[in-house]
Formats: C-alpha cells, sequence, structure tokens
C-alpha cells in the first residue's frame, strides 16, 4: 500500500526525551511513558513494550515519537502519541535518536 506525499505530510513525528518510564500495574505487555517533546508538560503514551524493553532503562533516552496520533485508552490511562519502533522478528526495537537533539525536534 502506498500513500500520497501530502498524507504522509500530516505525520507529526518528533524526538522525545523520555522523562519517566514505569509497567503499568496489572498489565503485562504495558509500560506508561511520559516523553519530552519540547510542550510546557511531558506527554503520557503507553506502549506494549514491557515484555522486551526494561522500562528504567528509557529514562533520559531520545526516542522518536509519532505525536499527532489520535489519543487512546489503554487500561484507563490515555495514550497521547506512540513510540515508534521497528519490528525484528516480531519484537520492537525502539527508535533511538543519538546525540544532543533538542525535544521537541522536527523528525523529517
Amino acid at each position: 500500500m502506498t500513500i500520497s506525499f501530502e498524507e504522509f505530510a500530516k505525520m507529526d513525528i518528533r524526538v522525545g526525551k523520555v522523562v519517566e518510564a514505569e509497567k503499568v500495574a496489572g498489565a503485562k505487555k504495558l509500560v506508561k511513558v511520559l516523553v519530552d517533546i519540547g510542550e510546557a508538560e511531558p506527554r503520557q503514551l503507553v506502549a506494549g513494550i514491557a515484555e522486551y524493553v526494561n522500562p528504567e532503562s528509557l529514562r533520559g533516552k531520545n526516542v522518536v515519537v509519532l505525536t499527532n496520533l489520535e489519543p487512546k485508552k489503554f487500561m484507563g490511562l490515555e495514550s497521547r502519541g506512540m513510540l515508534l519502533a521497528a519490528d525484528v522478528n516480531g519484537k520492537p526495537a525502539l527508535l533511538t535518536v543519538e546525540g544532543d537533539v533538542p525535544p521537541g525536534t522536527r523528525v523529517r
């Protein structure tokens, strides 16, 4: 399936710095992540990565975030975006950005 450039341009993808990450109580796969994407307050995301990533190891990492995804609730927690990851044999490998890249920097 292909999309037009106009459709792609609608996606707002930014670099975010993980401020906090913790496993969601009662959930096998979910991690609640607070990410600084250059807004006044960190943004809350819920990601299904707990089986593959230690939440504590995320703190301070620069991650790639789709920021204009429609909000969705998981176990009562609102997720306002999506961490982007590569699919490696069915397992997520988070996309990270090395170097001193300010939170909120647009990915193109």
